[in-house]
């Protein structure tokens, strides 16, 4: 059900349309987390470790992805909040084609260098082979990927954000029957992951596509739209590079952290994976909270409402944090009984649940962090989510990482602490832009 932001109360609206984003989510979280459960139980630690980072790598390719189609996002929901529907129209089809051929791109790039890629991420001897197939697997998918997650970014643009529940609902249904069948029914461990999760994201978009067909949009749509246009597809980089980039090299930071961790063995390589899997889950809210803002601030700014939006970028802080600050306690004492859930040797639960510790406290920022970047992003100024992104990332991160991973006395705990560092740095200049721009505003609005 598509809903315009721009008039009435905001808090209803803003956690009616926050829901199904949380619990697409949810479902997306439990997507890849169904794999490493799966392998958990009845893999081996090679399985694990090779499954764990892979779909690290996976998902920085997804979230590429994810911050392009946020230009999509933005673009088309200031086009709705402003009334020129007929154009959201043009975008989105251009929009279609331009990921098309990411997607072609990307595909063969990374099946040719899957190898590779398993190499410069440190996979453990032990994993190697696995971890490279894995990838190889994944990547054949892409195509899929990227019409999975430009779907979702049409519809939370135009104010849907259920059908893009529909569509994560569809794939991970298919996930854990194909889990199931090839790694606990054939022990295929770490390929049968792969290739289940590449069959349910096909079958989920081709039958997305039948539903979509059924449901009415607030503009004319054709395929002969469907076609590059400069201008447009100028505006949609122009907004979604910068988000994209931001998330590649957070990622990329992570996969850096991965490859430290690696250096320290297949247990620790095995606890760090099962440890970010649960991170999925524990930052969900935020995360949810994160594109609904997007939505929400496109249609405000473009109705000339900033207002609005910044009231609700409060509503969304206030509401997250309540959450989290109980996420945030039962994971920092009780990490064992979530790590536990995907990992079944105790070596693997006990170092997961000490990186987990780190991310307890980081739990607490992110539900400040992610409602920044979400109404940042909204606002069209996704040069700055990307710039406090690198500096977060590389000028925090990674080398708080490396230095805690060279202490005689390094645990998990002390290299996770590098993630609530960089967190802390990004909320300062959060806050500080917000200062910058709402004095912009102010003086915009003065007669």
């Amino acid at each position: 059900m598509k809903q315009s932001f721009t008039e009435g109360r905001i808090f209803a609206p803003l956690v009616r349309f926050a829901l199904p984003v949380l619990l697409a989510v949810f479902l997306q979280t439990m997507y890849g987390a169904v794999d490493l459960l799966v392998v958990g139980q009845f893999g081996t630690a090679a399985d694990v470790s090779a499954v764990s980072t892979g779909s690290q790598l996976m998902r920085a390719v997804t979230v590429v992805i994810t911050g392009l189609a946020m230009g999509l996002t933005v673009f088309v929901g200031r086009e709705i909040g402003s009334g020129r529907r007929e154009e959201a129209g043009q975008i989105v089809g251009n929009g279609i084609w331009l990921f098309g051929v990411l997607a072609a791109v990307l595909t063969v790039v990374m099946v040719a260098a899957s190898s590779a890629l398993a190499g410069i991420l440190q996979a453990p001897l032990e994993a190697f082979d696995k971890t490279a197939a894995y990838i190889a697997i994944c990547s054949a998918g892409t195509v899929f990927i990227v019409a999975y997650n430009l779907l979702g970014s049409i519809f939370r643009g135009i104010g849907d954000s259920q059908m893009p529940l529909v569509t994560v609902a569809i794939a991970c249904v298919l996930n854990i029957f194909g889990d199931l069948l090839l790694i606990a029914g054939l022990r295929m461990g770490a390929a049968g992951a792969a290739v289940a999760t590449v069959f349910a994201q096909a079958v989920s978009v081709l039958l997305s596509l039948v539903l979509i067909r059924r449901r009415p949009l607030p503009f004319t749509f054709t395929r002969q739209q469907i076609r590059p246009q400069a201008a447009y597809m100028k505006e949609t980089l122009r907004l979604g590079i910068p988000v994209a980039l931001q998330d590649l090299l957070v990622d990329i930071s992570f996969l850096v952290i991965m490859a430290i961790v690696n250096t320290l063995g297949l247990i620790a390589s095995a606890g760090v994976g099962v440890a970010e899997k649960m991170c999925g889950f524990l930052m969900l809210l935020p995360s949810a909270y994160m594109q609904s803002m997007s939505a929400f601030v496109a249609q405000n700014i473009g109705a000339g409402k900033p207002e609005r939006a910044r009231k609700a970028l409060l509503c969304g802080i206030g509401t997250s944090l309540a959450v989290s600050v109980f996420v945030a306690a039962f994971t920092f004492w009780r990490g064992d009984l979530l790590a536990g859930i995907f990992a079944k040797e105790t070596e693997v639960v006990l170092a997961a649940a000490d990186y987990l510790r780190a991310y307890a406290i980081d739990c607490l920022l992110t539900s400040f962090l992610f409602c920044f970047v979400g109404y940042f992003n909204g606002c069209g100024k996704t040069t700055f989510v990307m710039a406090q992104g690198i500096i977060g990332a590389f000028g925090v991160r990674i080398p708080v990482s490396w230095i805690m991973s060279r202490r005689a006395d390094a645990t998990l705990f002390h290299i996770g602490l590098a993630t609530p560092a960089s967190s802390v740095v990004q909320i300062v200049f959060c806050g500080i832009y917000f200062v910058v721009l709402l004095r912009q505003q102010n003086r915009a609005e003065r007669p």
